[in-house]
């Protein structure tokens, strides 16, 4: 396993107790950072903090990214922060476009996109202060393709691209780098959310013809968080196994 060097460095991981953030939080360790989990689930974050501090310097935080004033007092609390990866992410159901729900097209929106805002809001001006920082977001591949049956999740990964572009320009100057990663579909607890036949659809347009493991998906963030990844912001980074190359 390569080594990146995150040394000294302080991350907040949002959505860490468990899947693709839970990855990242273990080779972020591995590399030599502390890592703040940010979580709703109280009980799982405790769980993943009792296995990670073995590996290193581990925190955690019970919050819902979606309220702006919990992420606000999270940020203040957790004091120096040079590194955030925006993790957290909901699916919401699998249905047509003309029959989703306004609610639950509101509640993925919440969670992927206002989520994301929040917590980028709130450490923002923590980094511009020390003029350092990266910042990762998890869109996915669905925010350049689109999935049909996924309208919500769709829009709100696409969402999350524009934010990273928009926030990665505001900030070029400066020595804060804002990128965005687009994952083919990872075996995790997610899939629970979604129908078999909408798995199926996602692993049939997946050309390597399995699925990313999160291992792989933690080791680009890796990078993306570290200080080699200087000269690149506003960025989407591909990670689809040969779906979409652009």
């Amino acid at each position: 396993m390569n080594q990146y060097d995150l040394a000294g460095r302080v991350a907040v991981i949002t959505g860490g107790a468990r899947g693709i953030g839970y990855a990242i939080a273990e080779r972020m360790l591995a590399s030599g950072a502390a890592v703040l989990l940010w979580d709703m689930m109280g009980d799982r974050l405790e769980q993943a903090r009792a296995t990670l501090s073995a590996q290193g310097d581990v925190r955690t935080a019970t919050l819902d990214i979606t309220d702006e004033d919990a992420v606000q007092a999270a940020a203040k609390a957790a004091g120096k922060v040079d590194i955030l990866v925006n993790s957290a992410g909901i699916t919401g159901p699998n249905q047509k476009t003309w029959e989703y729900s306004s609610k639950d097209f509101r509640a993925v929106q919440e969670v992927n996109l206002i989520g994301t805002f929040h917590c980028c809001k709130a450490l923002v001006p923590g980094m511009m202060a020390r003029d350092y920082g990266r910042i990762v977001n998890i869109a996915s591949i669905a925010g350049k393709e689109g999935n049909p049956n996924a309208p919500a999740y769709s829009a709100s990964k696409a969402a999350v691209i524009g934010l990273t572009k928009s926030l990665g320009k505001e900030l070029a100057t400066t020595g804060i780098r804002v990128n965005a990663l687009t994952p083919a579909a990872a075996k995790t607890e997610m899939f629970a959310q979604m129908t078999q036949a909408h798995i199926d659809f996602m692993l049939s347009k997946i050309p390597m013809n399995r699925f990313v493991a999160v291992e792989e998906i933690a080791a680009m963030v890796c990078w993306m968080a570290s200080e080699e990844c200087s000269f690149t912001t506003g960025a989407v980074f591909d990670i689809s196994g040969g779906r979409a190359v652009y």
